[in-house]
């Protein structure tokens, strides 16, 4: 595939040859994994990172003078580096590791939310958000008694910011994602930002989409905070990350209590350990923080600006071929160009409910994901109750597009029987 980019072109057949689920057939088919989305697939990188962790430096952190757990302590706060360099913090320390995205976002809301928030304070959502961007603000508005407003949608899927000053006037919150999960749909955080804080709105990111996919600068971004996870960007599942600006980390108190995450305990109460250590309770997924380190490794390696170049191009072939071979009976939501879309493609097709089809090209070794998505808000705007959606990454090419397109071909033939 061609690149007017002036990047050069990602290898994709050498890039699958390093991730080795790639390799394995379905039902006699080659594996095509069209459903990053929901989870990416590790390379051999990350695998070894994790294993060497294992079988050479494994100990408890920051709990030990031993050499060997000095190593352990060492290669977790590396990763920390490493990930803040990731995003462009500045500092290590304002680096929260959790156990995914979801758990970052409960965070925020149990930790500043809560310490923050009283009756009548506005958080601003959007119809695009995940429910872990809904639930927990949905349980404040009853706790607390906080007030939610919704950004709503244009018909092609993006945001209708025409009333948007109007609905952050008085908020003290906008939470955004950085891409639709479903939709592909990509929002113009930088200026949402700029907006939310003239209007005195602190900003949350969910970046689980974007992060993987394109370059992540948390300042050029304006946010406040920002969450993702290690597992939509070739890292272990196990782990995720909330980054916040020091000062708000240094002032929420901790969300999870135990050992790890203090200072000193006394019977009449506790003093909490330092950011970002007061939010780390318990023993922390150390191997799974090694492994999203080795993930962030071997993304760069490729490049992010080529990765983005490459998804943009293979969007660009599913939005031309796939209606193009499929005529009527598919229908693709959300944004009809790609400046405004990640690589992720929601459709429904030929009546066929979006189960019974992924089954149908799960035995052609098509792998895609049916269901609401974590997103029962946009589903009724879009007014369906599931799409079938197909998501790509850095280790699908246009192949894989025509083997879904042919797949689908297929699979009305078998239910016009």
């Amino acid at each position: 595939m061609s690149s007017s980019t002036g990047l050069e072109p990602l290898d994709v057949t050498r890039i699958k040859a390093d991730f080795p689920i790639l390799g394995r057939p379905v039902d006699g088919h080659d594996l095509v994994f069209l459903d990053s989305a929901a989870s990416s697939q590790r390379p051999t990188a990350v695998l070894e990172a994790m294993d060497r962790y294992y079988s050479e430096d494994h100990a408890n952190v920051h709990r030990a003078a031993y050499a060997l757990a000095e190593r352990a302590t060492n290669a977790m706060e590396s990763s920390r580096r490493r990930v803040a360099a990731f995003v462009g913090a500045p500092s290590a320390d304002e680096i929260v590791f959790t156990k995914n995205a979801t758990e970052s976002l409960n965070l925020v809301a149990r930790s500043w939310g809560v310490a923050n928030l009283r009756p009548g304070d506005v958080v601003v959502l959007t119809l695009l958000e995940h429910h872990a961007n809904i639930v927990p603000w949905l349980q404040l508005a009853e706790s607390h008694d906080v007030e939610l407003r919704w950004i709503g949608l244009t018909p092609d899927g993006r945001l209708d910011l025409d009333d948007v000053d109007d609905l952050l006037r008085g908020a003290s919150l906008l939470s955004v994602t950085g891409m639709s999960n479903v939709l592909g749909t990509v929002p113009p955080v930088a200026e949402l930002a700029e907006r939310a804080h003239a209007a005195g709105a602190l900003v949350c990111v969910d970046a689980c989409q974007s992060t993987p996919h394109t370059t992540t600068r948390v300042e050029d971004l304006g946010a406040d905070f920002l969450v993702f996870s290690g597992h939509k960007l070739c890292g272990p599942t196990g782990v995720g990350v909330l980054w916040a600006r020091s000062e708000l980390l240094e002032s929420m108190p901790p969300f999870l209590g135990g050992g790890g995450m203090i200072l000193d305990v006394r019977t009449d109460g506790f003093t909490p350990a330092a950011v970002p250590h007061k939010f780390e309770a318990g023993t922390p997924p150390i191997a799974e923080i090694v492994g999203l380190a080795a993930a962030i490794d071997y993304l760069e390696a490729v490049g992010i600006d080529r990765i983005t170049a490459h998804e943009r191009s293979l969007t660009e072939y599913a939005l031309e071929s796939l209606p193009d071979r499929l005529g009527d009976d598919l229908t693709i939501f959300g944004p009809t160009d790609t400046e405004h879309r990640g690589g992720i493609v929601s459709f429904a097709f030929a009546d066929i409910h979006p189960h019974d089809l992924s089954q149908v090209l799960d035995s052609h070794g098509v792998c895609v994901r049916p269901g609401h998505h974590c997103a029962k808000p946009l589903m009724r705007f879009l007014g369906v109750g599931a799409t079938a959606r197909a998501s790509w990454y850095l280790y699908n090419d246009t192949s894989d597009i025509d083997a879904l397109a042919d797949a689908l071909a297929d699979a009305r033939e078998f239910f016009a029987v």
